[in-house]
């Protein structure tokens, strides 16, 4: 039994584990009110379509995909294309369709809009991920990001409880930049906010998350988290 409620806020960490969230406004929000991007949006559905000025870059949210495949940024001439599942974390989503508009050379906001330029092995290590063979694989190995430079989809980050439904696919042209941000912001320590209702199943169930409440802490959540983090015993499949 749950100790928690449906509609109570929580943190959650690893990022992986938690879910898509419900900050979609992260993700679309600035390209239309900071950088004036056109945008669609169908209420009915709530898919909402976005484009570049210059046309050649497109950002489609679709809440009702029948494959769970809810956010797609496409390039054209080179074409290249992401893919976002629902369970993907949207402050990782976020990183990428926020930083769009420095590919086309709009510098504006770049100071509150990092792209790190640190490599992927290098994240990986920063966080304790390992690297073998082209993958580099979570502590817990739930999760890895898989790089085949000869394939059409060139990076996919897989999880273990979503098999055959990525949380994310790049195709071979898209800007490793972008997969690095994506990266960066999958694997980073600091716990995310979520509704109890909107962390998976496998989740909220299972032994392999740390989930610590919002409210009811005398300190800071994320505080109270990472010490909450500092008493948990090693996780099988955890590394030592």
């Amino acid at each position: 039994m749950s100790p928690y409620a449906h509609d109570d806020r929580v943190m959650v960490s690893p990022r992986y584990m938690a879910g898509a969230g419900d900050r979609v406004a992260d993700v679309i929000g600035p390209l239309i009110h900071l950088f004036g991007w056109k945008h669609e949006h169908d209420a009915a559905t709530g898919h909402v379509a976005v484009d570049s000025p210059d046309a050649s870059l497109f950002v489609d949210f679709a809440p009702l995909h029948p494959r769970g495949q809810w956010l797609t940024v496409a390039h054209h001439e080179p074409y290249w294309e992401a893919k976002f599942s629902r369970q993907a974390p949207l402050e990782a989503v976020a990183a990428v369709t926020q930083a769009l508009p420095q590919l086309l050379g709009d510098a504006r906001h770049a100071d509150r809009i990092p792209i790190t330029d640190m490599p992927l092995d290098q994240l990986a290590e920063l966080n304790d991920w390992s690297a073998e063979d082209g993958a580099l694989t979570s502590p817990d190995l739930y999760c890895r990001l898989q790089h085949t430079p000869g394939e059409e989809i060139a990076w996919q980050v897989e999880h273990v409880y979503f098999e055959g439904d990525p949380l994310a696919t790049f195709t071979q042209d898209t800007p490793e930049c972008l997969v690095r941000n994506f990266f960066a912001h999958l694997t980073a320590p600091m716990a995310v906010e979520r509704v109890v209702a909107d962390i998976p199943l496998s989740t909220r169930h299972g032994n392999s998350a740390l989930i610590t409440p919002v409210r009811g802490s005398g300190v800071n959540p994320q505080i109270h988290h990472a010490l909450a983090q500092l008493d948990r015993p090693n996780r099988p499949g955890r590394r030592r």
